[in-house]
């Protein structure tokens, strides 16, 4: 591959994988979902499943970043440990809150789903480093397959895609994003399955 070739590849892969991190993939979902359970009214629960699942865990994220308790993006296995608690509790503590307070139980369904998912890469995260890009993507168009149908198969494409960018950036081994992509697609689609 020529440098300009080998450019602009990167550059495509920077993009994507800036498109299709996880909080983009939520942001996207979680309203998706609730709509196919209950319209507009389900659409409202969605978006609030997407605050508590993509925009909470982003703000902690940043703000553990900006008091160099880890580093920005994450970029180390230490630096994802440390984050964890401050990803998967609000995740989780979402779930609960939606239940009580009476969303779609596909909402419900979906912010358990990802609770599982990042409960497993943590679990992993303790001895190895996982694509948590891979994973989320996976995981998401794994729920949206199960909510829509076939129709939403070629958002296979798009997390292969995602896996491919991590790859391509050197952010992870082909391992790590074969792994990230089982365990999100397996953990989310299983989950979900069973409660919505």
């Amino acid at each position: 591959m020529t440098g300009v070739a080998a450019g602009r590849d990167l550059r495509l892969a920077g993009r994507i994988s800036a498109w299709c991190e996880p909080r983009n993939w939520m942001l996207a979902a979680a309203p998706l979902v609730g709509w196919r359970a209950d319209g507009a009214p389900g659409a409202a629960w969605g978006v609030l499943a997407a605050v508590v699942t993509g925009v909470v865990p982003s703000l902690f994220i940043t703000a553990g970043g900006r008091l160099r308790r880890w580093g920005s993006g994450l970029p180390e296995r230490r630096d994802r440990l440390a984050a964890a608690p401050w990803i998967v509790f609000p995740v989780a503590a979402g779930a609960v809150a939606l239940h009580h307070l009476g969303a779609p139980s596909a909402v419900t369904a979906l912010v358990v789903a990802m609770t599982a998912v990042l409960c497993a890469l943590a679990a992993i995260t303790t001895a190895w480093k996982v694509s948590a890009h891979s994973a989320v993507a996976a995981g998401t168009s794994a729920v949206l397959i199960l909510a829509y149908g076939s129709w939403m198969l070629p958002l296979a494409a798009v997390a292969t895609a995602t896996a491919w960018s991590r790859l391509r950036l050197g952010r992870h081994t082909a391992a790590q994003v074969v792994v990230g992509v089982t365990v999100g697609a397996a953990a989310a689609g299983t989950v979900f399955a069973l409660l919505r």
